[in-house]
This record gives C-alpha cells, sequence and structure tokens, in this order.
C-alpha cells in the first residue's frame, strides 16, 4: 500500500474536497491518503501562514513512512516557503515523487534544481472540484500505483518539465529556477488576457536558451479584452519560438481542468522504475 501524504502550500483546501477524494481513496486498497491538518487552516489568502505551511510541508517530506507528497491545492504561496523548505529536507525527502501545478510549480522547480525526490506536474488534490475531477484523482493514484496510462502522450526520450506560464515567468532568474537546458518545456495558462500571455511569452523565450523545444497546453477561460488582441495563442507561442531560435514542438495535453496530464520531470521512464 503506497502512503501519500496531502499538504497545502499556498490556497486553503476546503474540508468538503478533501472528503471527497477521501471516498474515492476508500475504494482503493492499494492506497492510504492522509490529509495534512494544515491543509484546512486559514490565514488570510494562505493556507496558515508562512511558517505553518513550511512545517507542514518538511513533515510530510521527511516523514520515513510516507511514499508521495501530494499537494492539495495551487493559490500563490509557494513561492514564499521554497527555499526553506530546500533547506528543511532530509534524506527521506529524496525518495519521493512530488506533485501539483500551478503555483506549486515554484516547488517543483526547485526540487528538481537540487535533486531531490521527483517533481512531477500533475492534478492536484483539489481538482476534484472540478467536472470530471474524480478521473484526475484516479490519474494521479494509478501512475503512483505505477501505470503510465495518465502521462503526456509526446514524452519521449527527452527530459522534460511543464510549468504555469506564469509560474515559469516569475521562477526565471531566481535561485529556484533549474537548469532546463535540452529539456522540452510545456506550458499553460489560465484567466490572462490574450496580451498578458504574449508578454509572458516574451519574458520566458528570453530566460530558456538551448532547450530542446517547447509545447504548448492549454490557455484557457481567456478574459475578453476591449478590442481583440489579433493572434491566438498557438500564433503567440509560434512568434516567440521563432524570433528566439527555440523550436515549436505542437500542443501538450495540460492545462488547469480535469484533462491534465502528467509530466515528470526530467525522463519519465526513470521516474516510473525510480
Amino acid at each position: 500500500m503506497r502512503r501519500i501524504a496531502v499538504c497545502a502550500p499556498g490556497k486553503r483546501l476546503e474540508r468538503e474536497r478533501a472528503d471527497a477524494v477521501l471516498d474515492i481513496v476508500a475504494g482503493r486498497p492499494d492506497v492510504e491518503l492522509i490529509f495534512h491538518r494544515q491543509c484546512f487552516a486559514r490565514h488570510g489568502h494562505f493556507a496558515g501562514d508562512d511558517q505553518t505551511r513550511l512545517a507542514a510541508l518538511l513533515e510530510c517530506a521527511n516523514d520515513p513512512d510516507v511514499d508521495a507528497v501530494w499537494f492539495a491545492m495551487g493559490g500563490y504561496g509557494a513561492n514564499r516557503i521554497a527555499a526553506d523548505a530546500i533547506a528543511g529536507m532530509t534524506q527521506s525527502a529524496r525518495s519521493k515523487p512530488f506533485l501539483g501545478y500551478s503555483d506549486t510549480g515554484y516547488l517543483l522547480a526547485a526540487l528538481y534544481r537540487a535533486g531531490i525526490g521527483q517533481a512531477v506536474h500533475a492534478p492536484l488534490a483539489g481538482d476534484i472540484r472540478r467536472d470530471g475531477g474524480a478521473d484526475a484523482i484516479h490519474r494521479v493514484l494509478d501512475w503512483l500505483g505505477g501505470s503510465d496510462s495518465g502521462l503526456e502522450p509526446s514524452l519521449d526520450n527527452r527530459p522534460t518539465a511543464a510549468f504555469n506560464l506564469t509560474t515559469l515567468a516569475m521562477l526565471a532568474g531566481t535561485d529556484l529556477m533549474p537548469d532546463l537546458a535540452g529539456h522540452v518545456i510545456m506550458v499553460e495558462e489560465v484567466a490572462e488576457h490574450l496580451y498578458a500571455v504574449d508578454r509572458l511569452f516574451f519574458h520566458i523565450t528570453q530566460h530558456l536558451p538551448d532547450i530542446a523545444g517547447l509545447r504548448l497546453g492549454r490557455i484557457s477561460e481567456i478574459p475578453e479584452n476591449d478590442r481583440p488582441f489579433g493572434s491566438g495563442p498557438d500564433d503567440i507561442a509560434r512568434y516567440w519560438c521563432s524570433r528566439t531560435g527555440i523550436p515549436y514542438l505542437g500542443h501538450a495535453d495540460i492545462g488547469h481542468d480535469p484533462g491534465n496530464r502528467i509530466v515528470p520531470f526530467g525522463l519519465a521512464r526513470r521516474a516510473l522504475t525510480a
């Protein structure tokens, strides 16, 4: 049986969502799921103050009886504790996957840079709230059980990393940013105007030298601007890749939605057999 600990590095998880995930897990004898009490804390925007969130993450990561750490929610906050989390992780953290996306990408990046555990872009536990969320929950649990059915289908023998576009742009130039040379980079975004997406691509393509290429995930829930931007997400990605000499590789099946596929950082085969 795999023992999975859930914590919330940014935004609070509502208790009814945890209960819905536990209902799914009740039908899976291969999984024991533990929601850290910190998931339900409240401190303004955050699931507890910085020290509370940091302590919960380290408790989950450093527990030798925990096989994986699953992030409950995205929402701003993970960047505030990422550096201290890396500094506080012990040998026990090095043998387990850490799963999430959105703002938890700060932690995934920091873990990958430090060579700690297995960073995995994957659905959050809180995605149960979305239509089709149960499928996203099963996708994560199946992957943790050794199945590759939920992996992003374009994964190949090149190392890969996946990020929310804004998160990647904010990471660039910081001490959390890993070396992504030779990687296929996948990006997705939600609730940003197209001019903002264009601005983000301008920024990230300046900070991704020598990558193997870029794939575009879903750019969803685009707000309506006061005038048409004139280019769609695919056009924007192609334009900035062409400007900076980055190979544009097409689409990836990732996004802020229940169809979000799993992308282990590095090589997918290593992640499955780790």
